[in-house]
């Protein structure tokens, strides 16, 4: 039920097909787009896995107004960290860019306004819908830990699509006038933190998911800017191969859905630990094993819909490009799935083991390894389907 919802990455990808144009604008246009996708899922995976988890033990309740200290703190936070992740992002894309076609500190202002513009958008958008879904399911005695990030992760992709062309669209299309709209937002967002910081730098919950969530991200910047070279290289290989928009209208729904096995089966975890019903070693992946195959199973049911319908909408359906879709895509599951299931109950695992709170790091690792992964098993997949 959770990973239907990723059905909406669908109309993410189409987005994707309709405006490849301004792709080719600017060198550095593609490869912040998963970029932008894999930090806004890891900031969204961040909030939805200490949610879930405190809606279980009782530290948040499942409501807007009125929460206890943890909620608001645990919001404060997202603020700063979306700040943080948008400054690394654009830090490392110009490291990358530098080697790669010769960046320069035009395209780094450009990058970084982009960037932040768009994920300014994307946390007022995002973050009240993943507080709506955790209260919604946790009320109608829904798992969160199997809801909240596969609903999150979805909107998040759709939106943060629908925001990153809109700002592409401003940059190229309005000259000066659309620039200023760009510095302005991402300026709202720096006035933001302003206010934030002071009003909750000595607040211990604050502070300590700054920190545990300060090496994450930087590790996260390095990785999703590498999906976004990798995604360039895919785009190499179907320029050779003619027009396959069908496979970038799939492309946000299957990274987002390998993403949401790794959640499912980390955020479970996660819980069970907290919980005291799992114990913290590797041998406990026994226990653990209903979540992984049902995680797993269910991905792979998606993967024939995204099939279906990104052939129907490309008005390329038959039963041939049916089964060689399919079977592209399924090559793709089988080794993403099963390497991002592995990931996220071991740094559950080892996160638990040394201390630290799971929540900050499992989510937000998995899903940017779960994009890179899926990236560099589309490319494999590619390539021995010639």
């Amino acid at each position: 039920m959770a990973y239907a919802f990723n059905l909406f990455g669908i109309v993410a990808g189409t987005t994707v097909a309709l405006q490849l144009r301004l792709f080719v604008l600017a060198p550095w246009a593609i490869a912040v787009y998963p970029a932008m996708v894999s930090a806004r899922g890891v900031i969204g995976g961040l909030l939805s896995g200490r949610l879930s988890t405190a809606l279980h033990i009782g530290t948040v309740q499942p409501r807007f107004f009125g929460n206890t200290k943890s909620f608001y703190s645990l919001l404060y936070a997202i603020v700063v960290l979306t700040l943080e992740t948008s400054l690394l992002m654009s830090v490392v894309a110009i490291l990358f860019g530098s080697f790669l076609w010769g960046a320069t500190l035009v395209d780094f202002v450009n990058i970084l306004g982009v960037i932040l513009a768009t994920m300014t958008l994307a946390l007022v958008f995002i973050s009240p819908l993943t507080i709506t879904v955790s209260c919604l399911s946790f009320r109608h005695g829904l798992d969160p830990d199997i809801i909240l990030y596969p609903v999150e992760s979805t909107v998040s992709d759709l939106f943060i699509t629908f925001c990153y062309f809109l700002v592409l669209n401003l940059f190229f299309s309005y000259g000066s006038a659309g620039q200023y709209v760009i510095a302005l937002t991402g300026l709202a967002l720096l006035f933001a933190v302003a206010y934030i910081l002071p009003k909750n730098i000595r607040e211990p919950e604050f502070v300590e998911t700054i920190k545990e969530s300060i090496l994450t991200m930087v590790l996260v910047a390095f990785i999703v800017n590498v999906t976004g070279s990798i995604l360039g290289k895919i785009r190499d290989r179907l320029e050779i191969a003619g027009d396959r928009r069908e496979i970038y209208t799939a492309y946000p729904a299957l990274i987002d859905t390998v993403g949401d096995v790794g959640a499912v089966v980390g955020s479970t975890a996660t819980t069970k630990l907290a919980l005291g019903t799992l114990k913290s070693s590797f041998s406990a992946v026994r226990t653990h094993v209903t979540e992984i195959f049902g995680a797993w199973a269910a991905s792979l049911t998606m993967f024939v819909i995204y099939s279906v319908s990104s052939l129907v909408i490309q008005g390329i359906f038959s039963l041939s490009t049916f089964l060689s879709f399919t079977a592209l895509l399924l090559t793709t599951n089988l080794m993403a799935a099963s390497s991002i299931i592995i990931i996220a109950f071991i740094v559950a695992l080892l996160t638990f083991q040394r201390g630290l709170d799971p929540d900050n790091f499992v989510i937000p690792i998995e899903s940017s390894l779960a994009d890179s992964i899926t990236t560099i098993s589309l490319l494999v997949a590619l390539s021995l389907a010639g």
